[in-house]
Order: C-alpha cells, then sequence, then structure tokens
C-alpha cells in the first residue's frame, strides 16, 4: 500500500515528484490464450503439425497441440505489444515430456523456464521487465528434440497492454428471444470501437455500444461477440443460447426504480411498473421472500444489511432481477466506541524513510485511529507476525519500549484507538493451511496483548489474498487462504470481544474491481488475485469496524455508471464509495451481488500528500466527494445510488507524510469533518 521505499526515494529526489502509476491488471493480454479460436494469432514451425485440438484439455474446449520433428522443437509464438519498462508474468499450463516456455525481444534478459510432465497439465511460469524502449515481446512455447508430442493450454500474459493492442474479449453476454426477435447485451471493453456478433459460428452485424437485436428465424441459436479498435479484433466472447418464435408473448421488461424504506424493523420496497407484467417477485439476498401484484412489498427480515432485488412476470415467465439495494435495518450503534466522523492515519512505527519518524507521544490529535506499521510475518507462509520498533540506526529518535507504549496509552486515555496493522507492501501473508492461521491468531494476539492494543488493521497485498479456480460463490469461499484468514479473524474477534476494532485497507484491486472481474474467472485467464478480497469483507461484515479501500496506486476502475474512473479526483472518490455503499454485482451477475456495507463502516483512504502514493486528491477535491456523498451536493458527472449522511470519514497513507506536507490532510480535514456533525 505504502511504497515506503519509493517514497522516501521520490523525496530526495524532488520532494513533490509524483511516483509512476501502479495499474491494476486483470485482463490477460495475450491474443487467444485458450487457443479456442484455432491457432488465430499465434504462428507456428512448419513441421510441428502444430492444431487446436479437444482432448488433453486444461480450460475450455481446445488446446494446443504440436510434436518436435528432426531439428525442429515444435515452437508456437505470437507478438503482443507491451509498455516500456513495465513488469509482466507469463504463465502457462503445459504437458509433455520436455516443455519450454518464455519471451524473447524483452529488452532486458529473456525469461525461460521448462517442465516434464507427460502425464498430466502443469504450471510454467515467469516473469521479466521490459526495456526503456521496448514495445513488443515475443511470447513462445516449445517441446524438445525427439521428446514427442505435446500440449499447452491457458496462456496469461499479466501486465500493461501495450499501444496498439487488441482490446480484451466482451464478458458478461446475456440474450433473449421472443416470437421474431433476439436481443443481446454485453459489457463494455476496455479500449474498443466496436464490437462484432456471431450466430452459430458466422459474423452477422456490428455495433459501436454494448447492445443488438436481429430476426435470425425461428429455432434456438448460439452468440458470441468480439470487441474491435484499430489494432485488430480480440478473441470471442462465451457463448449463449437464444431461442426465437416461442409463440408465447416475451416474458416482461426488468423493473426499474427500486428503493426501500426503513422503519424500525420494518423494509418497505416500491418500483415501478414492468411493461407486460402480471405480478412481482421479490428477492432478499438472493432467495425469494415474497410476491406482489402490484409495485410495493412489506417485511420485516430481521436485524442486519440486507439486498433486495425484484423480477417481473407474467404467463410466459419471469424476467431477470433488477438491481440490488441495500436497507439496514436497526440503529446499532457504531462499533469500536469511535466518533461519527473519524480519522484513520499510518503512522511509520517498525522503519523510516523520507518522512521522518514520529514518537507515539508526538502523534497529533486530530487522529482518532492509528495504525501501527507493520507487523510482518517471519515468511510468507508462516503466519507467524512480528512486530518490532524502528532500530535506533534507521530512526535515531525513537523512543524507548517503555515510552512507546506510555506513549500508546495516553492517546487511548483521550478515546484514541491504537491498532497493528499487519502486511503493507512488504508484508506478504498468506495462510495456506492451518497450521498458518493458528500461528497466525497466536502471534497477533501476543502483539496486541503485548502493546495493550484496540484492535487490528488488516491490510494484505500484493499476493496474500487470491481466488482458487471454481470459487465462485461469495458466501462460501474454498480457497485455503481465504478460509483460513476469516476463521483466524472469527476468532481474535471472539477472544477479545465486542470492543474489539477490525479495520481493514484493500486496494481497488481486491474489491471494486469485483464489478468486472472475480479470481481467475470462467476460463481461468484473468488474475486469480481480483476482487479476492470481498469473501473475507462479506463474511466479517457483522464485525467489521472500518472498511477503508485506498483509493490510490491504482489503475482505472470502471464504477456502477459503467464507466471508468481514474484516480485522483472527486469523480473517483465518489464512484468507488459509492460501490461500497450501495453493493454491486460480482462480475456483473445480478444472482451474485456483494451487499452493501453500513454506512458508519466505509471511509475514504487517501495519500496525504503528492510523494506519498499515486493519487494525490487536494484537500478541496476530497471535501467535493464527501460532500456529494453524505449531502448530496457538490457532485461532479457522476451521481451515486443515494446519499449517505454517516460516512464515517477519511484515512491517509500517512501521519508520517502528514507532518512532512505541514499537517495540510489531518488539520483541514479535522476541522472538515467536525463541521459536518
Amino acid at each position: 500500500m505504502h511504497l515506503r521505499k519509493l517514497a522516501a526515494i521520490a523525496v530526495l529526489a524532488l520532494g513533490g515528484t509524483m511516483l509512476a502509476a501502479s495499474p491494476a491488471h486483470a485482463a490477460n493480454i495475450a491474443v487467444n490464450p485458450g487457443f479456442e479460436n484455432g491457432l488465430t494469432g499465434w504462428t507456428c514451425t512448419a513441421s510441428s503439425g502444430a492444431t487446436a485440438v479437444s482432448s488433453p484439455v486444461h480450460g475450455g474446449t481446445r488446446a494446443l497441440q504440436a510434436t518436435p520433428a528432426g531439428n525442429d522443437t515444435a515452437r508456437c509464438q505470437q507478438t503482443v505489444s507491451v509498455r516500456p519498462s513495465s513488469a509482466y508474468t507469463l504463465s502457462a499450463w503445459v504437458r509433455g515430456g520436455y516443455v519450454f516456455l518464455g519471451a524473447t525481444g524483452t529488452g532486458g534478459t529473456d525469461p525461460s523456464t521448462w517442465t516434464s510432465s507427460p502425464s498430466s497439465y502443469a504450471q510454467l511460469s515467469t516473469s521479466f521487465t521490459t526495456g526503456a524502449s521496448t514495445t513488443s515481446v515475443t511470447i513462445y512455447v516449445n517441446g524438445w528434440y525427439g521428446q514427442g508430442t505435446y500440449q499447452a493450454d491457458d496462456f496469461v500474459l499479466d501486465g500493461q497492454p501495450g499501444q496498439g493492442q487488441p482490446p480484451a474479449a466482451p464478458t458478461g453476454l446475456t440474450g433473449t428471444g421472443n416470437v421474431t426477435t433476439a436481443s443481446l447485451s454485453w459489457n463494455a471493453s476496455s479500449g474498443a470501437t466496436g464490437y462484432n456478433v456471431y450466430r452459430n459460428g458466422t459474423k452477422v452485424g456490428s455495433a459501436t455500444g454494448t447492445t443488438f437485436s436481429e430476426t435470425p428465424g425461428a429455432g434456438t441459436h448460439s452468440y458470441q461477440v468480439s470487441a474491435t479498435n484499430a489494432s485488430g479484433e480480440s478473441a470471442k466472447s462465451g457463448a449463449v443460447s437464444v431461442t426465437v418464435g416461442n409463440d408465447q408473448p416475451p416474458p416482461p421488461s426488468v423493473p426499474s426504480g427500486l428503493a426501500a424504506t426503513v422503519s424500525g424493523t420494518s423494509v418497505s420496497l416500491r418500483w415501478n411498473a414492468s411493461s407486460g407484467a402480471t405480478g412481482y417477485n421479490v428477492y432478499r439476498n438472493g432467495t425469494k421472500v415474497g410476491s406482489a401484484t402490484g409495485t410495493t412489498f412489506s417485511e420485516t427480515p430481521g436485524a442486519g444489511t440486507h439486498s433486495y432485488q425484484v423480477s417481473a412476470t407474467n404467463a410466459s415467465g419471469e424476467s431477470a432481477k433488477s438491481g440490488a439495494i441495500s436497507a439496514t435495518v436497526t440503529n446499532m450503534p457504531p462499533p469500536g466506541d469511535l466518533p461519527k466522523r473519524v480519522l484513520v492515519g499510518y503512522l511509520h512505527a517498525s522503519f523510516a524513510n523520507g518522512s521522518g519518524y514520529i514518537r507515539m507521544a508526538d502523534v497529533p490529535n486530530e487522529w482518532n485511529v492509528i495504525n501501527l506499521s507493520f507487523g510482518e510475518p517471519t515468511s510468507v507462509t508462516s503466519g507467524d507476525i512480528r512486530f518490532t520498533q524502528c532500530p535506533v540506526a534507521e530512526c535515531p529518535n525513537v523512543e524507548s519500549e517503555a515510552e512507546f507504549i506510555a506513549g500508546i496509552r495516553a492517546k487511548q486515555a483521550l478515546g484514541k484507538k491504537v491498532l497493528i496493522s499487519i502486511g503493507g507492501q512488504n508484508g506478504q501473508v498468506q495462510l495456506s493451511t492451518t497450521a498458518a492461521r493458528d500461528k497466525f491468531v497466536q502471534s497477533v494476539s501476543a502483539i496486541i496483548d503485548k502493546y495493550g492494543l484496540d484492535g487490528l488493521d488488516i491490510d494484505f497485498e500484493g499476493h496474500s489474498l487470491y481466488l482458487d479456480s471454481g470459487d465462485t460463490n461469495l458466501s462460501a469461499p474454498t480457497t485455503p487462504v481465504i478460509v483460513n484468514l476469516i476463521s483466524a479473524l472469527k476468532t481474535l474477534k471472539a477472544r477479545y470481544g465486542a470492543r474489539f476494532v477490525l479495520t481493514m485497507a484493500p486496494e481497488t484491486f481486491f474489491v471494486q474491481l469485483g464489478y468486472q472481474f472475480y479470481g481467475p474467472g470462467p476460463n481461468g485467464s484473468a488474475d486469480r488475485r481480483a476482487a479476492s478480497y470481498l469473501p473475507v469483507i462479506h463474511a466479517m461484515r457483522n464485525d467489521l469496524t472500518l472498511l477503508h479501500v485506498q483509493d490510490y496506486n491504482s489503475g482505472p476502475i470502471t464504477g456502477l455508471d459503467n464507466q471508468y474512473h481514474t484516480m485522483g479526483t472527486h469523480d473517483f472518490h465518489v464512484a468507488m464509495t459509492d460501490m461500497l455503499l450501495a453493493g454491486f454485482p460480482i462480475a456483473g451477475n445480478p444472482a451474485n451481488v456483494f451487499p452493501a456495507l453500513r454506512q458508519d463502516q466505509v471511509a475514504i483512504g487517501l495519500p496525504a500528500a503528492a510523494y506519498a502514493g499515486n493519487g494525490f486528491t487536494t484537500v478541496a477535491e476530497v471535501q467535493k466527494a464527501f460532500d456529494c456523498l453524505a449531502k448530496g451536493t457538490n457532485c461532479g458527472p457522476y451521481r451515486p445510488r443515494g446519499v449517505y449522511p454517516n460516512l464515517r470519514g477519511l484515512m491517509t497513507w500517512s501521519i508520517n507524510w502528514d507532518r512532512y506536507n505541514a499537517f495540510e490532510f489531518s488539520r483541514n480535514h479535522r476541522a472538515y469533518l467536525d463541521g459536518l456533525g
């Protein structure tokens, strides 16, 4: 999160210099990575006999098969546009006696790796950084002399697309049919200027937007869509079937305008009438809980935050569900005994950088929550978390341990909460085993007890969290690192009780990116880390004090308006925060919704100064964003789904950078938050 080394270099070099952005990658930039379109995009040696086969495959329906012959290693390759001075990870699943994976033309050390796995698929992975003038690289796979036929499947080249890269394949294709017409819709592909529509494998039309209709004749038809731009055409999307020619009237349209009002323990819903509807079904948290003939419905669902959707029905069937809205029952006080508006800051307690060391006793009173940065593991998978104060050689003015603890007590006496933050940029934590989970609980408890802390902040980054293939149920995850982290957090919460403060500081890549991508995706080609915080947040939502997503060090993220939003502006913070407070369908699937959080659980995460992280937002822009969210005023182009008067506050990296910047963040925003009441 916190770019401690880079931030120090930036200050030493130029003070206010902005760091290079580190956008989130979730789209595979290799073309036809699973050979679903034959050898399209690939070039193979003449005598290799290369072809796309239907068995054996690793994922999807096809895989590459080639056979070395004579002096030919049966190499297949493709050239991909990349960006100079950028990091890339290359992986593929291979099967055969000896199979090699690598890249050439990187402008640096060209990587290569190999394996021998003749009876089953094994994954190869390597990485490289492009040279300062490199704009394309060639990725390849090949066998070895005399070693027989090999197979390869599901390539992933993870990194920033280069200039001139064709767009990614569209996702979220859906279709409906009635007596005469087939209607399609899909999610927009980044960089696309148009789309081609295929029926039963043959191109039948094109579109500039994300919808298409035609009258193909009676029958059941298979549709796919590809995205195009000046550089070429993407692979085709997954296929959907649409039946045309049914003599029944079409199902009604999806209800719109769903809204909820909470009164005591009752939730009242209302929505707009759907054309052709004779009734409506009401869903709570994905389960049908009632029906209505009109456009209103009321129930008493019990305490908690509930996600509602409505569908329309008639004799022909049921429409898709409406967009989800959330309703929170009970006026439960904010957990953690904190004020209504909070400032959260990270304190460099275990290291130094160009911002300078601050003693605990000298932390300004503007801060309500002080996160000690960082507790880090002895190894990535050990679960053994350690925290030590900054060494004297690095921080000459560091206080003694006794003074440090006394400073914590003094802050707590003023109503401040002091937490241990686990992870950060360098602290990769993977609780891949139950032994690591138990060690995590034991070692974190030891830190909390030693210093008398109020709770825990989870700041897992990098490769700490990810989702295994097939792990798509938000409420019942199966990936060990997710399951074990949830179990550890529930154990710690139970051990310390109701006043235990639990906060999380994920990057947008791990949360809001879930509107588009969730784990490796249906064909395994997306980054499996995408949105991997969501099942943890969801599992802990009743115990979570604050979620303050890092609205910085982020690439462009798609908001609920289906437009990309770029960090550093009030619109970015409004769009990202609105997703947490309104809820959103995961990977565009209306049947799999991340429900809204309570308003008092959400704060906006920001860098304290331009040299503290990419995405710095001025005081005025931050307060415009907060006005829009909390008061419904000062909004820009993005209009949030609701007004959130109980939005909790602001988080920043970091208290040290704020002092370095003459306390601009804390003093201005403390006064602003106090003025809101």
